[in-house]
């Protein structure tokens, strides 16, 4: 293929009738004053969009234009074009044409210096196509991962450290040129690979030999990549630094918290430390400042369920419990139900082991136990402040737990978490831990348990055909009708990674105290309010609720399974 001519742009738009020669004359005007490309002008002007250019393009140069937002890549070849060329030329390998060319993807296919150059790096001949560009950039931030050169900047740490110890200043960053360091910059690319990936923890987990580097997202741990084990201890001492942990403490656990900023965006990182057999075991959960709260909308409950939960949050007292294990979005909820509460006729106070999030007008207490600044302390202050709706982080323990029940019987609306497997459990859980059974007959209102399940991704979604195993355990909640039903999974796309899931969805059952549910409390035997709250939530369990996003197509039979297994064991 010949290498590309130059194109005036403004009159090959003109030529097509897409732009008139007024709004060129404007946009041309524009361009001398802020030095902005032209294109970039007519899409932020309104005259044309960025597709109808690169459409425009694609017919004056007689080459295909390709949408690339449900395109798959193949990995492969991406990788014959670097990413720092890649993002310099606005280009990437799309596919291999019969005749063995590389074909092209180029926002701009009239530049002969990125032709050029883009042809020797590949080393082949190269087919062009047109894409626009905020597509593209889309694309290259999914597709070129960060492993590798997380693995090279490791390595690099390698070779430095050797045999030495490790050098406090440089870790510090007391020393010139420390902020080069190969530690420094081995933790940034691991911060940012972590945010692109849209995880919420970060493993470092030293083995005998190597240091295992792991990603949780949406809910699973995946290997980002390994490295040396000579690394775990520079890696942990600067971690330890920028928390303000005691660095010469590496016989006990320790927990902390610091801010950094990947990429402009500020993220909150609470770090815990674990000694193990082979150095210290450190695992970070990343809390971005910049994700909005979500709304009780956008929580994907059940209509009719939703319905109930407003209800019970509209109520002028009592409480309303959140469970589920740690990593089900519980905070996610009741900050969900805050949000929607608050406003200036009421007075919001939460009581948090940390904060996790930022919400104006509420008055958020960070509890502190090193200094006896436990939830039982601030909850006695807190209800002498006259609130009218108080968040508690976590029942924790019996006195946290009648406190808060003694607030809901006297006039305050009172949400909190518990560690329980289902909303059945949660009564007979408070129970155990010593709170007196007629307090949580009146006190409690509601109890909301919750899991969440990855979702689909939409750009690889494809019919599926159950397994044997798949369709028995359906057969509970669906009889016969198991087989009349469609079902889906994703076959992995660049989009998601090769995972076939993208994003996470909630999955809830409801338990609300009703009479018949109070006065079996109030009974010695706890079997009978399990049988009595068995009846009242028959096709409204957790179970039911994760078939329901299957049958929609949101999320695989598989994906049910597993977090069924989770409140079944």
């Amino acid at each position: 293929m010949p290498p590309p001519q130059k194109i005036r742009l403004g009159d090959l738009l003109i030529e097509q009738g897409l732009l008139t020669a007024e709004q060129l004359k404007i946009a041309l005007d524009e361009q001398k004053r802020t030095g902005r490309k032209l294109g970039r002008v007519f899409v932020e002007s309104g005259y044309v969009t960025e597709e109808g250019i690169s459409q425009a393009l694609a017919r004056q140069l007689r080459i295909p234009f390709i949408d690339l937002r449900n395109f798959d890549t193949k990995p492969d070849l991406v990788r014959l074009l670097p990413e720092s060329p890649a993002r310099r030329f606005r280009a990437l390998v799309l596919d291999r044409t019969p005749d063995g060319r590389l074909l092209i993807g180029m926002s701009d296919p009239t530049d002969l210096q990125a032709y050029d150059e883009i042809s020797r790096v590949v080393r082949s001949d190269i087919e062009q196509a047109v894409v626009t560009e905020s597509q593209l950039l889309a694309l290259i931030e999914r597709v070129y991962h960060r492993g590798e050169q997380i693995t090279g900047l490791a390595k690099e740490l390698t070779a430095e450290l050797g045999d030495t110890p490790v050098e406090f200043g440089d870790l510090l960053g007391l020393t010139p040129g420390a902020e080069d360091a190969p530690v420094v910059k081995l933790l940034q690319t691991v911060f940012e690979e972590a945010m692109r990936l849209r995880a919420s923890d970060i493993h470092f987990e030293p083995q005998e030999k190597l240091l295992r580097i792991r990603f949780r997202i949406d809910g699973v741990l995946h290997i980002q990549t390994e490295a040396d084990g000579k690394v775990s201890s520079a890696v942990a001492l600067r971690l330890k630094l920028m928390s303000g942990l005691d660095i010469s403490e590496k016989r006990l656990p320790q927990d902390g918290r610091f801010n950094i900023k990947v990429r402009a965006n500020p993220v909150d990182v609470r770090i815990s430390t674990l000694p193990t057999q082979y150095g210290e075991s450190i695992v970070m959960r990343l809390l971005s400042q910049n994700n909005g709260l979500l709304g009780l909308d956008k929580m994907h409950m059940p209509p009719h369920m939703l319905d109930r939960f407003r209800h019970a949050l509209k109520r002028p007292s009592g409480m309303v419990l959140v469970t589920g294990p740690t990593g089900s979005g519980k905070t996610t909820t009741l900050y969900a139900a805050l949000n929607e509460l608050n406003n200036p006729e009421k007075k919001l106070i939460t009581v948090e082991d940390p904060v996790e999030y930022r919400l104006p007008g509420l008055n958020q207490v960070q509890v502190h136990e090193k200094i006896d600044l436990s939830f039982s302390r601030v909850l006695r202050t807190v209800l002498r402040q006259d609130p009218d709706i108080v968040l508690i982080g976590e029942m924790r323990d019996q006195e946290t737990a009648e406190i808060g029940m003694r607030a809901a019987m006297t006039g305050h609306l009172v949400l909190s978490t518990l560690h329980t497997n289902d909303a059945i459990s949660t009564p007979i859980r408070l129970l155990d831990m010593g709170v007196p059974r007629y307090m949580v007959a009146l006190s409690v209102h509601m109890i909301v348990a919750q899991r969440l399940v990855r979702v689909i991704c939409h750009n690889c979604s494809e019919a599926y055909s159950l397994t044997p195993s798949e369709r028995e355990w359906l057969r509970y909640e669906l009889g016969e009708t198991v087989d009349q039903q469609n079902y889906r999974h994703g076959r992995g796309c660049s989009h998601c990674a090769n995972t076939g899931y993208q994003g996470r969805s909630g999955v809830y059952e409801f338990l609300e105290m009703s009479d018949a549910l109070v006065e079996a409390m109030n009974h010695d035997d706890p079997a009978e309010f399990m049988r009595v709250a068995r009846a009242q939530m028959a096709g409204q369990t957790l179970r039911s609720d994760a078939v329901r996003l299957v049958l929609s197509g949101k999320t695989t039979v598989a994906e049910a399974m597993r977090i069924s297994n989770q409140f079944e064991e």
